[in-house]
C-alpha cells in the first residue's frame, strides 16, 4: 500500500522538527517536501538534527510548484495567520488535503480557506488544538454546559509561554464557543478593568509567562458550589500525534469539507 505523502509548512521550527521525527516513527506516511524561511536548500533532516533524509528545505514563495512536483498528499501547517492564509489556498489550488494547527486565524481568513477547499475538492481539518485529551475537554465541557445551563456563571483561564503571540488561545476560544452554543448565547469579555458588573457573559483570560506549554481551566460557578474542568499540556508531543493521526485520516475522507479534530477522534 503506498504511503501518503505529507509536507510541513514551519520545518525547521520546535513543532516542525517534532512533527517529521513522528512521521519518522510512523507507518504509512512519509515526509515528501519542508518550507520555511530558514535553511532553505538544506537537507532538513541535518537542519533539525534528525540525521540526512533527502528532502531539501524549500521557500514558501515556491510551495505551490514543490507540492506539485513531489506529488504530495497532505500540508501540515502549525505557523502563524498570515502564513497560513497564504499557503493554505495555494496547497488547497494544487490539489493537497490540508491539516492546520494555527491560531489566531481571522473570520476571513477563516472564510478564504474554507472557499478553496470546497472549489479545489480537497478535505481540511483545521483544529485550534490536536491533543486527544484536549478533544476529551471539549466533550465534557459541553456535557457540563448543556447540564449546568443559566444558573452557573463561566470563566476561562488559558497560559502559555511567554513567546506565544496571540491571546486568547484557540483552544480557549473554541471552548466558549461550545459552551456559549451550549447555553443558548453568550458574549464573550476579554478580561476585566474597572466598572464592569458581571452579567451573563463568559469570562475569557489569558496568562504568558516562561515556558508554560499551554494550561486551560473552565470554570463553573454557582451559589455555594462550583465545577472547575482543567487540562494540563506536559508536551507538545499531545499535539504532533494528533497532527500525524490528522494527515492518515484526511486523504480518506469525502472532499470539499472542513472537518475538526473532533471528526478525526470520532
Amino acid at each position: 500500500m503506498s504511503k501518503t505523502r505529507v509536507a510541513l509548512v514551519g520545518a525547521c521550527g520546535k513543532m516542525g522538527a517534532l512533527i517529521i521525527r513522528r512521521l519518522l516513527a510512523t507507518e504509512g506516511v512519509a515526509l515528501s517536501a519542508a518550507f520555511d524561511l530558514v535553511n532553505v536548500g538544506k537537507d532538513v533532516g541535518e537542519a533539525i538534527g534528525a540525521g540526512k533524509l533527502n528532502v531539501p528545505v524549500s521557500d514558501s514563495k515556491d510551495l505551490q510548484s514543490v507540492l506539485r512536483e513531489t506529488k504530495t498528499d497532505v500540508l501540515v501547517d502549525f505557523t502563524i495567520a498570515s502564513a497560513t492564509a497564504a499557503n493554505a489556498p495555494a496547497a488547497a489550488a494544487a490539489g493537497v488535503n490540508l491539516i492546520i494547527g494555527t491560531t489566531g486565524l481571522t473570520a476571513e481568513q477563516k472564510t478564504n480557506i474554507t472557499e478553496a477547499v470546497i472549489k479545489n475538492n480537497v478535505a481540511a481539518v483545521i483544529s485550534s488544538n490536536y491533543s486527544i485529551g484536549v478533544g476529551v475537554f471539549f466533550k465534557l465541557i459541553k456535557d457540563a454546559a448543556k447540564y449546568l445551563g443559566d444558573d452557573y456563571d463561566v470563566e476561562i483561564i488559558e497560559a502559555h509561554h511567554n513567546q506565544k503571540k496571540d491571546a486568547p488561545s484557540g483552544t480557549a476560544m473554541t471552548a466558549a464557543e461550545i459552551i456559549s452554543k451550549e447555553m443558548g448565547g453568550r458574549e464573550f469579555v476579554f478580561g476585566r478593568e474597572g466598572v464592569c458588573p458581571r452579567g451573563r457573559e463568559i469570562g475569557i483570560h489569558a496568562v504568558r509567562g516562561g515556558d508554560i506549554i499551554g494550561d486551560h481551566t473552565v470554570m463553573f460557578v454557582g451559589n455555594s458550589e462550583r465545577i472547575e474542568l482543567h487540562h494540563q499540556a506536559h508536551s507538545r508531543e499531545i499535539f504532533v500525534g494528533g497532527a500525524v493521526m490528522a494527515a492518515k485520516w484526511v486523504v480518506l475522507q469525502k472532499k470539499g469539507i472542513v472537518y475538526d479534530m473532533s471528526d478525526v477522534l470520532n
